[in-house]
């Protein structure tokens, strides 16, 4: 084919004609047909068919033909008249197709178009195809949705052939005036460019069928006055209006786009590398260079010029040479050896192996290219064997492109800041950019690298070794990474593949970035641990089931949300024996506790290490280890902590444990104990519930609750040390939940924790012997508790009723405005009824009556720092802390004992206790807490008793 025709130049001033302008048409139609060749060329037989048929599929809506939606959807491409060639392939898909003359109906459709790589030298077996489809522009809304429906289908069907197809549905005229149906998708540049992607199809688009571009016939040189030649050509009619789409003229680039073009470019970059950072170079040499032309301009003047050639027309040949001439005159000289890198790759040629390339063209442009640079042999191999690249040659490669996407995203952010111009891009879509990016590249905390955006086909390893460091005689307790370890002495002078300082790091990273397959042989040289084979063969079914592999990326929808837990997996004791030092013993089971948090007669806590595996909605892979201090429950907190920002939706949690010491056994209770907690704190998607819950672990106690939305967890080392601080003062109404195991030996507590009501003080006893107990539960939920000797039963609980009558009294007068405030005091007795302990009320306990004896009461005063002083009301004597000091509860004591009749030394109770309401020096209360009365009521009863006691 003749690589240069004569020139064509158009005079708008001295006048055009029909024939000239029908010339310069077919030029642009000759370097079309190259292009389609070209890409028919690429694709195999089947493929092939997906392209030749396109056109016809949106000319003709027959039921026969793929994506076929309804009769009413909109069809018929203008002055589109289908080959031979077409119709032929047609038939192969549908025999009975035939094409009906439709008269002088008006078509819906104004023009096809294919864009980007196809027939070009970037254009490779993975490339996609991208299709532009222009209707008219009074087509009615629901015309256009129908559209969009068959385009889906379409691209479904092109699917199952092997081809990527993305058709993007909209009229010229709402492309010039802006309003594209546009956001961002994986394939859709939403916002963020208008002129760029104008510029990049003027120069790559493949014309399929319909009406011819403008653009083609306004001279470069005439762009700043676009408009007003192409009305010259219309209403002179040198051309017919119905012939040509106007998709608007591409002078310059408004620099509010270049900002969103460099974020939209490094969102593609996450997946597709290669052609993102040509594409991003060239949107940073657009920025810098807004005095030289775009490179639709450049393509165009060559074709006004006479150059028909493909080859020389190459759109990324023209990108290259661009990118050459810029970056050699400046001081990024550098940054050329990536970009030619980067166009290599994006070829997908092996040119080591070209020779049975059905597209010689190709290889022979690339050779070119190759020898131009002057390559060493070496370079193009370690290019042609991407698929044997291992995990460090993706690694370096990876610290390189990613160092390149971030610098050009810096760098036009800088220049959108510095000109002050507005991004074309909107917020909405920066954001959702802005968190893929994220997601992809921020490095954090126990985030798990992905080394392999698209770098190399695949990282599988045959063999890995798992060598832990104090096989090396090292007191260290890390791993390191191998691969092909067969002899232990070979890590001594073989580089590892990575170290972390434990094994499920190792295992993950090596998971999720494909080094590691069910295929892959692996060893374990586990030096101090115990780890084995068979372990990670059970973490690598774990991970399978948990993280399907490859990783895809988050959708639109989940990126536009906050990040947000989706599941977890939690691996317990990896490499630990958890019965190690009591197996030595001989201590392993000496009971029948089976739980695993209290296990056997030392209620041995099994759980001594937890690997946290999250992946979250952005599909984010995070790794947090616990290995020290109580690693269960600061585990349980943090997955309380990730949960309470959107409760909406629970996180999955997943547990497993190797068979070793329990392991199955220890995951189920595992996995029982934060499903129980989380369905607490976080019950019908809202929360977290105001509760404190209570797990026994190891002869210790932990209660959990929540401060706002943060988690927090109280340890206690005994029994009493639980119920003292059950008893404390609290800000809010706040339930005692069990967990499922703990406190087996006291069911009647549990009964008690089950049976509390807020705004009330219910009284709960339990006899037992000549001993009850009784527990005080507040309006707050605060639980007191104590046991006394039975005595005489009428009157066991007169004295603390009556006591807490008083309390009640005393707040209803003073919140006479409110009078149903408080319930009043509620007695319930705990019983055990055929193994099933509950409380049963007993209403006649509140008639108390009168009771014998004097009437005691305590009058509190604060005094500063010293704390709280008592005066002793005894009847109608008064015992104050002035006058008495120190000897106060004696000198009450010796009294009370005066006046008993039998000067018998039984308890003495104290009927009513006043506090003051600054109390707390620093708060004044204008409502103190029964628990805090029944504090004080116990501390000052204990001493008086003492002192009897010792008067006896």
């Amino acid at each position: 084919m003749t690589a240069h025709v004569a020139p064509i130049a158009l005079d708008f001033e001295e006048g055009i004609d029909r024939k000239t302008l029908r010339r310069l048409r077919d030029r642009f139609l000759s370097v079309n047909q190259q292009r389609w060749d070209r890409a028919c060329s690429a694709l195999t037989y089947r493929q092939q068919i997906v392209l030749e048929v396109l056109p016809l599929v949106f000319h003709a809506n027959h039921p026969a033909l793929p994506g076929y939606i309804d009769a009413d959807c909109p069809y018929g491409l203008s002055h589109y008249r289908p080959p031979s060639r077409t119709l032929n392939a047609a038939r192969r898909l549908a025999r009975t197709f035939s094409v009906r003359s439709e008269g002088k109906r008006r078509p819906d459709l104004d023009a096809l178009f294919l864009m980007g790589s196809p027939g070009t030298l970037g254009h490779s077996v993975a490339s996609d195809l991208d299709l532009w489809l222009c209707h008219r522009s009074d087509l009615p809304e629901r015309g256009i949705q129908c559209l969009e429906r068959k385009a889906e289908k379409l691209s479904d069907w092109a699917a199952s052939l092997g081809v990527e197809l993305h058709v993007f549905v909209f009229c010229a005229e709402d492309w010039r005036a802006g309003r594209q149906r546009a956001e961002v998708t994986g394939e859709n540049c939403g916002s963020a460019q208008h002129y760029l992607l104008l510029d990049e199809f003027y120069r790559t688009s493949i014309h399929l069928a319909g009406r011819y571009p403008m653009w083609w016939l306004i001279p470069a040189d005439c762009e700043p006055r676009y408009d007003e030649c192409m009305r010259q050509l219309v209403d002179c009619r040198f051309i017919r209006g119905d012939e040509y789409i106007d998709f608007g003229p591409v002078s310059a680039i408004p620099e509010e786009e270049f900002l969103g073009a460099g974020v939209w470019q490094l969102y593609k970059g996450i997946d597709a590398p290669w052609k993102s950072i040509l594409k991003l170079l060239l949107i940073e040499c657009y920025a810098q260079t807004a005095d030289q032309p775009l490179l639709s301009s450049v393509f165009k003047q060559a074709v006004f010029r006479g150059q028909t050639d493909a080859d020389g027309l190459d759109p990324y040949l023209l990108l290259y040479n661009r990118l050459e001439a810029w970056l050699s005159d400046s001081p990024m000289a550098g940054r050329l050896d990536l970009v030619r890198r980067s166009l290599y790759l994006k070829a997908g040629l092996p040119l080591t192996r070209a020779e049975s390339s059905p597209e010689q063209w190709r290889a022979r442009l690339l050779t070119q290219l190759v020898e131009r640079w002057q390559w060493p042999e070496q370079t193009l191999a370690e290019l042609d064997n991407r698929h044997r690249w291992r995990a460090e040659d993706v690694t370096r490669l990876r610290r390189l492109v990613v160092a390149e996407l971030t610098h050009s995203y810096r760098l036009l952010s800088k220049m959108a800041r510095e000109h002050g111009t507005r991004s074309a891009i909107s917020v909405g879509d920066i954001n959702l950019l802005g968190r893929k990016l994220y997601a992809a590249f921020q490095r954090k905390a126990g985030k798990i690298e992905q080394i392999n955006p698209g770098l190399a086909p695949s990282l599988v390893e045959e063999n890995l070794a798992f060598y832990h460091q104090s096989e090396q005689g090292s007191d260290g307790n890390g791993w390191l990474l191998y691969r092909d370890l067969e002899d232990p002495a070979d890590a001594f002078w073989q580089p590892a593949i990575r170290r972390s300082g434990n094994l499920t790091e190792l295992m993950v990273w090596c998971y999720c970035n494909g080094l590691l397959s069910r295929s892959t042989r692996l060893n374990v040289r586990a030096g101090q641990t115990v780890a084995s084979v068979s372990e990670l063969r059970e973490m690598l079914e774990a991970l399978s089931a948990f993280l399907p592999f490859p990783i895809e990326p988050a959708d639109r929808e989940a990126l536009s949300r906050g990040g947000r837990p989706v599941s977890n997996l939690l691996l317990v004791n990896v490499g630990v024996d958890p019965q190690a030092y009591l197996t030595e013993k001989g201590l392993h089971k000496l009971s029948a506790r089976h739980d695993s948090l209290g296990f056997s007669g030392g209620r041995e806590n099994l759980v001594v290490t937890i690997d946290q595996i999250t992946f979250n909605s952005w599909h984010e892979v995070s790794l947090q280890h616990y290995a020290a201090g109580d690693t269960l429950v600061q585990c349980l907190k943090n997955v309380l902590a990730s949960v309470a920002g959107d409760p909406s939706e629970l996180p999955g949690i997943r547990v497993h444990g190797h068979n070793r010491g329990h392991g199955a056994a220890i995951a189920r209770r595992v996995q029982e104990l934060f499903s129980d907690v989380l369905r607490q704190f976080f019950a019908g998607g809202l929360g977290p519930h105001p509760l404190r819950y209570v797990i026994e672990m190891g002869r210790r106690y932990f209660l959990l609750q929540f401060n706002g939305r943060e988690p927090g967890f109280v340890a206690l080392d005994s029994f009493a040390a639980l119920m003292e601080h059950l008893a404390l003062p609290q800000g809010k109404y706040l339930p005692v939940v069990f967990d499922r195991h703990a406190i087996p030996e006291d069911p009647a507590l549990r009964a008690v924790s089950q049976a509390c009501e807020p705004d009330n003080i219910q009284v709960f006893y339990y006899i037992r012997g000549d001993r009850a107990r009784i527990w005080v539960a507040d309006e707050l939920g605060s639980l007191s508790s104590w046991e006394q000797a039975v005595g005489n039963r009428r009157y066991m609980l007169a004295p603390l009723l009556r006591f807490l009558e008083n309390l009640v009294e005393r707040r209803t007068l003073r919140h006479s405005d409110v009078p149903s405030m408080l319930a009043g005091v509620q007695c319930q007795e705990v019983v055990n009824r055929d193994g099933y302990w509950r409380t049963e009320p007993r209403p006649d306990s509140n008639s108390a009556g009168a009771l014998p004896g004097l009437e005691v009461q305590a009058v509190g005063i604060q005094e500063g720092g010293s704390g709280v002083r008592f005066d002793i009301f005894c009847g109608e004597q008064e015992f104050t802390a002035q006058e008495y000091g120190d000897r106060l509860i004696p000198a009450v004591a010796h009294y009370i004992r005066s006046q008993r009749e039998s000067h018998e030394a039984y308890p003495a109770y104290l009927t009513d206790v006043h506090l003051p309401h600054d109390l707390d020096p620093q708060v004044y209360q204008l409502d103190i807490q029964t628990s805090q009365y029944l504090h004080y009521r116990s501390m000052l009863e204990s001493a008086l008793n003492q002192a009897l006691q010792s008067e006896s």
